[in-house]
């Protein structure tokens, strides 16, 4: 398994640029649209959005310490439906094939894939290995190395990652990973289970 191209970094180095160059002013859209991947209700009364990126060490950090508990205490209880909405960070391909191969499950397998991505994050900064944890993790959701290479350098998929990016943060003011969108509210960096829970609780009330 190689890595995406000069081209495949331009693409996401672009898109990158637009989010810098496009801070929106008005509160942040919170509505899930069709290619959103969700865990939870679609009727829960709170929608928690967070804005991540594959290469974020605080996003994983996030993911490995805090979501499981979140997720068991409001995901999976219905009182929030959680959404994830991908950026790019440095560095940019890093971050594109984690999407691009956590998508490649499906939205069954999404989750999965990129939670282990997140949890092996470390060795890829460590080791260099972005090709070995990009692959295992795919193989621990049953993708095999031929599909998982099919995905991360699929063009049409580069380019509808590059098209979420600079619809939803660009529109939405979002140039820092994590962000989280409650309700349309909005708590940037990293959260502590008390942190987020708070805020779940208030928008929770208000609806």
């Amino acid at each position: 398994m190689r890595f995406p191209t000069r081209r495949s970094a331009a693409l996401v180095g672009l898109a990158l640029g637009l989010i810098l160059a496009s801070a929106a002013s008005a509160a942040p859209d919170w509505r899930v649209t069709p290619d959103d991947m969700t865990l939870g209700s679609p009727d829960a009364k709170v929608t928690v959005i967070e804005y991540a990126s594959a290469s974020c060490p605080h996003c994983a950090q996030f993911n490995n310490e805090v979501f499981a508990d979140f997720k068991a205490r409001y995901v999976d209880t219905g009182k929030v439906r959680y959404v994830m909405r991908e950026l790019l960070t440095p560095p940019l391909q890093v971050a594109a094939a984690g999407f691009l191969t956590a998508r490649c499950g499906g939205k069954d397998k999404y989750f999965p894939i990129l939670d282990q991505i997140f949890r092996h994050q470390q060795e890829i900064y460590e080791k260099g290995d972005v090709q070995g944890v990009m692959l295992r993790a795919g193989q621990s959701a049953g993708l095999t190395e031929a599909q998982v290479n099919a995905c991360v350098f699929d063009g049409a998929g580069l380019s509808a990652l590059n098209t979420r990016v600079q619809t939803y943060a660009a529109r939405d003011g979002i140039n820092s990973t994590p962000t989280f969108v409650i309700n349309g509210q909005v708590l940037s960096g990293e959260q502590t289970l008390a942190t987020l829970g708070a805020a779940v609780d208030t928008a929770s009330k208000a609806r």
